[in-house]
């Protein structure tokens, strides 16, 4: 069957990001007419002028948002004030430019991190509210989660249709290997991939390790974000993950072994370990959108690593 976003007119804002590259490359193959991607050279997202500007001069049909600002534990600790601010500021002008030029559809790319820090395991979205989220990424979580709220007072008043889905940590070809902003299986793949080339003793990794973490391979959550864009029209929170956990301690043993790194892993006690588990309940996922993941994770991995080294 064809899909509704063939012939659209779509704008992906972070369409030249890690997640939009590969969003815009499956658009191109459903047969989307236009897939638009927003610069921040010529649109400031979080600017109603910039916005204003996108709307009149894009017309989307339909608005897939992806644009964030967004880092790993260190750089929502640097930058909570501006993480907040970006990210509420988006959504904000982004939604009701919506409204008012008429979108047929808004999709908006929630997170994890909105979760409580102390959330039964696996994560399921009727808990979504029940804590305050782990306070390292709790400004960048809260303004995400805002925009769903957002996005339902719109469908109430304005009949504004919208989807909403929630990727846990994403990893990737074409990711952010920056040590300072990076996620941390970039930044581990680089650490071991420079650690292994230099023949370094050692490498350092923060907290104790005991801390768990769930990963979807980036293609995967390109693929449940477009059925939800498909199918839902309604602001309901979708979990998009594997339902598989693994703790950092392990994480790291992974990816050392498979960036052919033999040497010592040293673990900064004094630096924050972030949340302290993540996986998720994926149910809600299958049973609204038939979606499920498919790449296994070490085969992700390997794929990772491989795209980096030729870097």
């Amino acid at each position: 069957m064809a899909s509704p976003l063939q012939g659209k007119r779509i704008v992906v804002t972070g369409g030249a990001g890690f997640l939009g590259r590969a969003v815009c490359q499956r658009l191109q193959a459903l047969g989307a007419s236009d897939v638009l991607i927003p610069r921040r050279a010529g649109f400031d997202l979080t600017t109603e002028t910039g916005v204003e500007r996108l709307y009149t001069e894009m017309r989307p049909q339909i608005v897939l948002h992806l644009a964030a600002e967004v880092g790993g534990i260190g750089a929502n600790m640097m930058n909570p004030g501006r993480y907040f601010y970006a990210n509420m500021a988006m959504a904000m002008h982004m939604i009701e430019g919506a409204r008012k030029y008429g979108v047929e559809k808004f999709l908006q790319t929630g997170t994890i991190c909105a979760y409580p820090k102390f959330t039964p395991i696996p994560f399921q979205e009727e808990n979504l509210w029940n804590g305050y989220p782990e306070e390292t990424n709790a400004p960048y979580g809260i303004a995400k989660k805002a925009a769903m709220v957002m996005l339902d007072a719109y469908r109430i008043q304005y009949g504004l249709q919208s989807a909403c889905v929630l990727p846990v940590n994403l990893y990737g070809p074409h990711d952010n290997f920056n040590l300072q902003t990076s996620h941390v299986i970039p930044a581990l793949i680089r650490k071991c991939v420079e650690a292994q080339r230099t023949k370094a003793s050692h490498i350092e990794c923060w907290g104790n390790g005991s801390a768990s973490r769930e990963f979807l391979y980036v293609d995967d959550a390109a693929d449940g974000l477009l059925r939800a864009a498909e199918v839902m029209n309604v602001p309901e929170p979708i979990n998009l993950g594997t339902g598989k956990e693994i703790t950092i301690r392990n994480l790291v043993e992974m990816i050392a072994k498979l960036c052919d790194f033999h040497g010592e892993i040293r673990w900064d006690i004094t630096k924050p370990d972030g949340q302290p588990r993540r996986c998720l309940d994926t149910k809600r996922a299958q049973e609204r959108l038939g979606w499920q993941a498919k790449v296994g994770f070490e085969d992700g991995l390997k794929r990772t690593i491989e795209w980096f080294r030729k870097q």
